[in-house]
């Protein structure tokens, strides 16, 4: 397969109706974590990715979400409502269920139901969500409710579809680092989901895109518009070269596609990877595959941190200090460093200790590590994909 990428018909503006041909999970029984491999069909798209890329998907709201919102205004669905650049007018059910973000309120939301609210006591609440000194108060409010806690707390605002719609973001698509390599895996795209549900104002929540995935798609059936979002991030261009990869929980996406792209290529470079999660019995994301390429000689290293299978926490940044002297010596000879997953915490952590074992094994001051480290950006031998 040559490296020459076609253009599809296919990209964000005008995504290709695909269909999840499979989804399953991935955590074993007990886990606290709910994370799914899905396998989206992208036959007869002519969508082409490369190892590194991510998959956008665009989701629908959940049904009985979009009930809620129409039983709290009184409405049909069928009303007719214009979404800004629209050329004319779509039902609101439509608006609700696929153009429109149900989260997010906004203070102006608050200002219009003040205006509206007909009910004294509902009035003097908004006044007092609206006065400055409750800015913080406000933020903190206004955070744990989506709309549908606005239009129920306040019922004496009455709204129009036209009204609410325009208080309400574009439902935007999502980003998920691909898990397979097209070498292996031309007419389908692997992802590593992991599934949010959570519970705020005594209200069951869900991460829109991952429940869609998961919960209401029917596999093979139900079309899901996706499209590919090429990236910079990737398996080194000169197979010859060593690839260090870090990819707690989900983070382990891409890694699953290097690791296969360079498997398929033949590639003569060392892999080495760190994988983290909660515990080993059921949070070892793909733990075949990796046995089975150790076996094969293809995955030369496997490091894992599991963090609750011990009193004390373990993380993978923990790891890269215990093999502090390896990891230098793979650096130092050319190997390309890579980090998938939370921005917030481990990417901060990873790259903390990846200063500190360049430091350390290199006999470098701070400043020194610093400055090799921005060479390995510059060199793209230092890449991240964090979220």
């Amino acid at each position: 397969m040559s490296d020459h990428v076609e253009t599809s018909a296919f990209s964000k503006d005008n995504p290709f109706e695909a269909r999840i041909t499979d989804n399953r999970v991935l955590n074993g029984p007990g886990s606290a974590k709910e994370t799914r491999h899905i396998v989206v069909s992208i036959a007869g798209s002519g969508l082409h990715y490369k190892a590194g890329d991510s998959l956008g998907v665009f989701p629908s709201n959940r049904p009985s979400e979009v009930d809620a919102i129409l039983a709290a205004l009184g409405a049909s669905g069928h009303e007719g409502v214009m979404l800004p650049k629209a050329a004319a007018p779509i039902p609101f059910r439509e608006a609700l269920t696929s153009k429109l973000a149900l989260a997010g309120p906004t203070k102006r939301m608050v200002e219009t139901l003040m205006a509206k609210a007909t009910n004294p006591a509902e009035k003097g609440k908004l006044e007092g969500l609206l006065v400055p000194e409750s800015k913080e108060i406000l933020m903190t409010w206004l955070d744990d409710r989506e709309f549908i806690d606005l239009l129920l707390e306040f019922p004496s605002a009455k709204l129009t579809p036209q009204e609410l719609v325009d208080h309400m973001r574009k439902l935007m698509p999502r980003l998920y680092s691909i898990a397979s390599s097209p070498r292996v895996h031309p007419q389908e795209i692997h992802l590593t989901v992991a599934i949010v549900r959570y519970e705020t104002n005594h209200r069951d929540r869900v991460g829109v895109c991952t429940t869609f995935m998961s919960d209401r798609v029917t596999v093979g059936v139900t079309p899901t518009p996706v499209f590919v979002s090429h990236s910079h991030f990737g398996p080194p261009e000169d197979t010859a070269k060593d690839a260090i990869m870090v990819g707690p929980g989900t983070g382990i996406a891409p890694f699953r596609a290097f690791i296969q792209d360079r498997a398929a290529l033949g590639a003569k470079g060392r892999n080495w990877l760190f994988f983290g999660d909660q515990r080993r019995a059921t949070d070892f994301l793909y733990e075949e595959d990796w046995a089975q390429y150790q076996k094969d000689g293809i995955l030369t290293r496997l490091d894992t941190a599991f963090s609750r299978d011990q009193l004390t926490k373990i993380y993978v940044q923990d790891r890269m200090r215990e093999n502090a002297a390896e990891l230098w010596s793979w650096i130092k000879g050319g190997a390309s460093f890579f980090v998938c997953g939370d921005a917030k915490r481990m990417a901060k952590d990873v790259d903390i200790a990846l200063h500190d074992v360049i430091a350390g094994q290199g006999g470098m001051t701070p400043a020194e590590a610093i400055d090799y480290v921005k060479l390995m950006k510059k060199e793209k031998r230092y890449q991240r994909d964090v979220y």
